[in-house]
């Protein structure tokens, strides 16, 4: 009997697991179904199965956007964003978690300070932004786009870094002082390496949330030569038209590379996450 139970209970999970599944992948492929479509298709039946199968919009999108200068144009910012993002918030977090301040409160309150920004909306934030990067002279350009990303990705990052070295034993760090490593070598050489899985799942939210942010950088760039992958969409957008079809086959085309993303460091994500959010 009870043997039974545990098989049924099984049963019950797996059924649950591919309802999950089915949820999760359905979206895709039916995206990849309306991409085959023609628009009057898409906007007649969108559930339907296209009549005939073929890839000119994929072909059109290819036509209509230029890929290199906008796959160039959002590495860039993605380098250069997510360095300084994790150069400054480890920094701080290693302040935070590992520095002695006169008031023991003060750590705390810097710390949940630091976190507030994940209950911040981004919209809430074009307006004081666009008139900052205005104020300094650098609205519309790359630097422009550059440190928004770095501050708006600082509450994440401080929230598994902290949580991550206050579970380092301290031990560890007072090992290698002892043997003579300065503050510098101490976190190269001995709490870098022992924090790889975090620093790689870090380093791999950060990448995804700049390769695919959207509102600041349809209201703060000016320039098409500065246009990032994010706006790829917006090209097929007319002023009294809609391109249905080839906006949902460039969507898939700057879905791929993410997905090929996530399945080759899915490991580092789930490792990374579990050592600095849930331990700590």
């Amino acid at each position: 009997m009870r043997n039974k139970r545990i098989s049924i209970k099984k049963v019950i999970f797996y059924i649950c697991l591919l309802g999950l599944i089915i949820l999760l992948v359905m979206p895709i492929l039916w995206a990849m179904l309306l991409s085959l479509k023609t628009n009057n298709e898409i906007v007649n039946s969108p559930l339907s199965l296209p009549q005939t199968i073929n890839f000119e919009n994929y072909q059109r999108a290819i036509d209509t956007i230029d890929f290199s200068k906008m796959y160039f144009n959002t590495i860039l910012l993605v380098v250069i964003s997510t360095f300084f993002s994790i150069l400054f918030t480890f920094m701080s977090s290693f302040a935070i978690a590992r520095m002695v301040f006169r008031n023991h409160k003060a750590s705390e309150t810097l710390y949940f300070f630091l976190l507030i920004g994940i209950g911040i909306p981004i919209y809430v934030l074009l307006f004081p932004v666009y008139r900052i990067d205005s104020l300094m002279g650098i609205l519309g350009t790359r630097l422009g786009l550059i440190l928004p990303y770095v501050a708006v990705n600082i509450s994440f990052n401080t929230l598994l870094f902290t949580g991550f070295l206050r579970d380092i034993p301290g031990e560890l760090e007072e090992a290698a002082i002892i043997d003579g490593c300065n503050l510098f070598k101490l976190c190269t050489k001995v709490v870098i390496p022992v924090m790889k899985p975090t620093f790689v799942t870090i380093i791999i939210f950060n990448a995804v949330y700049i390769y695919n942010e959207f509102p600041f950088a349809s209201t703060f760039i000016q320039d098409n030569a500065l246009n990032t992958v994010s706006l790829m969409t917006s090209m097929f957008k007319g002023q009294y038209s809609m391109d249905y079809s080839g906006i949902i086959a460039a969507s898939l085309m700057i879905m791929l590379p993410e997905l090929v993303f996530y399945v080759i460091l899915q490991k580092y994500i789930i490792s990374g996450m579990t050592a600095g959010a849930v331990k700590g």
